[in-house]
Parts: structure tokens; sequence; C-alpha cells
């Protein structure tokens, strides 16, 4: 299967930058993290546009240090042996009750960085030449992979890009929900149903039985990703990676979005926000960091002083179209 969805070949094609093709690698993250015996799920995403520049304070419980991302490379390699670099030397650091944005345009490497954290970047072709990823401690690119497999979901929750590309067609929305739920959870098919449907109504979803007996492509963008919060939330994980959890949506189901997950994010957990979207950094972030190039050139823990006056000319350059495009919006 995963020949078929790369094409074919016996690896994937590279992007010219280092980075799989974002709709392939999608797939692929989808069933690294919710494979077991065969059983592919669907995956969880959000995406909105925002251009509020004048951050909202998170005020997020502090409990000590749950990622911690020394000297990491991640590189790929195509079947020629030509050898891609996507992030090189990062070094990050989230402590539980904080929200960390990563903010780059395409291609800068902070997808790749955050799929890295929980290894969902197939390898081959992916590698890490050097660093180490701690989580909770454990460095994640070394242990072993049940280890690794116990922490997908449920301690290591991710809200991928796409929501309807991610949840699978083949599948009612309860029914997604509910085998999520039993990969992690032993409890009776029964009350994994009912815990289902009591987070499709966390989400603001309603008329929930006609919803959770929808197939995805029956759903409005917004909708699915409600659903896509509720996957990603319902087990409370200690870490919610958010790639690009803010692209696709109209403005006002965006500013939907944000509220449910800053309302249902656990207090005592960390969040890893990847975006390009500086307004949705003003928004949800207690600190950030600026990729370009696979490097991480400016970090702050003062996203008001950042937005004030960043230091390194490329996010200036950022901050500065930002504002152009809120005062045109």
């Amino acid at each position: 299967m995963l020949n078929q969805l790369w094409g074919g070949g016996a690896n994937p094609a590279i992007h010219p930058c280092g980075c799989l093709p974002a709709g392939t690698a999608n797939i692929v993250a989808n069933i690294y993290l919710n494979c077991n015996s065969g059983r592919i799920l669907g995956h969880l995403a959000c995406e909105l546009r925002i251009y509020h520049l004048t951050p909202t304070p998170c005020k997020w419980y502090n409990g000590g240090m749950l990622l911690k991302i020394e000297d990491l490379s991640v590189s790929f390699r195509n079947d020629d042996g030509e050898v891609n670099v996507a992030a090189e030397d990062v070094n990050l650091e989230l402590e539980r009750g904080e929200v960390l944005g990563i903010v780059g345009e395409s291609g800068s490497g902070k997808s790749s960085v955050s799929m890295s954290v929980a290894r969902l970047l197939p390898s081959p072709p992916a590698f890490y030449p050097k660093g180490r990823i701690l989580f909770d401690g454990e460095d994640t690119l070394t242990m072993p992979l049940p280890r690794l497999r116990s922490l997908r979901g449920k301690k290591i929750g991710v809200i991928f890009q796409d929501p309807m590309g991610s949840l699978s067609p083949l599948h009612r929305i309860c029914d997604q929900l509910v085998e999520t739920i039993l990969l992690h959870e032993d409890m009776s098919k029964a009350a994994a149903r009912d815990m289902a449907l009591e987070w499709l109504g966390k989400v603001g979803i309603r008329n929930i039985p006609v919803i959770a007996n929808a197939w995805p492509h029956e759903l409005s963008g917004g909708m699915q990703q409600r659903v896509m919060i509720a996957m990603g939330l319902m087990l409370g994980p200690d870490l919610v990676i958010a790639d690009e959890p803010t692209t696709a949506l109209d403005v006002t189901v965006q500013a939907q979005v944000l509220r449910l997950m800053k309302a249902l994010h656990r207090a005592n957990s960390g969040v890893l926000l990847i975006t390009h979207d500086l307004g949705v950094v003003s928004q949800m972030a207690t600190k950030l960091a600026v990729m370009k190039d696979g490097k991480v050139i400016e970090k702050s823990n003062d996203p008001a002083a950042f937005f004030t006056a960043p230091s390194h000319p490329y996010s200036q350059s950022l901050v500065r179209e930002a504002r152009k495009m809120e005062l045109e919006n």
C-alpha cells in the first residue's frame, strides 16, 4: 500500500527543499500514527488564517520540561543517494503549560522538525544525522518502536494539515473516533462510543447523532476541523503537535477553532504549534521560534516583544507583511 501512496516507487519523490510532498506526507504520517494490525485510521487536522498581531495572553500551568530538541538535523535520501537537508542544528525547549509557535515559510523545515518528535516521517527516506528529541526525558529517536507506538495518540497527539484528506473516507465519523480510543484505552466499544459522542459535543458539534453517523465528505471544512480537534485532544495527550492548524477555514470558523483549542487543551500539557501565520501565533503562543532554510534564526520567550521589535531581518519582513495583510483585511 505504501508503494501505491508513493506512486509505485521504492521511495517517495523528494521536494527540492528536502521536504516530502505535503499530501503524501500527511497520508503516511497518518498511517504511522494510527496503524495497528493493519487497520488504518484517519488523523487529525485544523487550518486557519487570522491576522491579529496583538498577542492574546495565554495562561497555562508551568510544570517542568516536557520536550527538549537538542542539535537536531533532519535529512532525506532519495533513490539516487542524494541527501537533502530539511533541518539542521535545531535546539528548542517546551515546558508543560507552554505553547511554542514555530513560524516559517514552506520548506523552512518546521514540519520536518515537528513530525520528527513522534518519528512520523517515513524512514527511509528520512534519517537523523545527529541530535536528540527528549520527550519527558526519553529520546524518541532511539526508543524501541513498541514504546513509541504507545506514546503516539495517547501521550503525543497530532493535528495534521488538511482535515478532509486526514479523515478516512471509508469510515463514519464516530467509528473513527471509537477506533482511536480503543487503540489506546482498555474499555468496551459502548463506553468508547459514549466517549466519542461526548467529545463531539465538547467541540461544539450540534445534532450529534447525525454527525456521528455521517461520512467525512458530508461535513463542511469547519465541521471536519472540529472532529479533528476532538480526535487530537480526547485522549488527554501531554503534548499536542498542531502542524499548520489554521490555513483552510474562513475567518469566522478560524476564531471558533482557536477558542476551542484554547478551551479544551489541558493546562498541564504543552502545544507545539507549526504555522506560517503570525496571527495564529499571536493568539496562541507563549513563546516562539522562527525558522528559515532549515535553521532556527530567532527565538523569543516574549511574543509581545517579538511583534514589537523582531531582531532578525527575515523576522522583521514577516511581521511587516503580516501587518500589511491585517490592514488590507
